[in-house]
């Protein structure tokens, strides 16, 4: 009862290598989105905030 046989090996290396695949597809497509408007300008705040307190030391 306790014993899987070589299928059921088989069957979950298939299906681990299925999600692996499609997890590095997602992260690939999602990598390669520009990034949206309102982060490039909440980078511009911090980046203007980061240089005034160096400014100011």
């Amino acid at each position: 009862m306790g014993l899987m046989s070589r299928s059921d090996d088989n069957e979950k290396e298939r299906v681990a290598t299925l999600i692996d695949q499609n997890l590095k597809t997602i992260y690939s497509d999602l990598v390669q989105e520009e990034l949206p408007d309102r982060f490039k300008d909440l980078l511009a705040v911090l980046k203007a905030q980061d240089a005034g307190q160096k400014d100011s030391q």
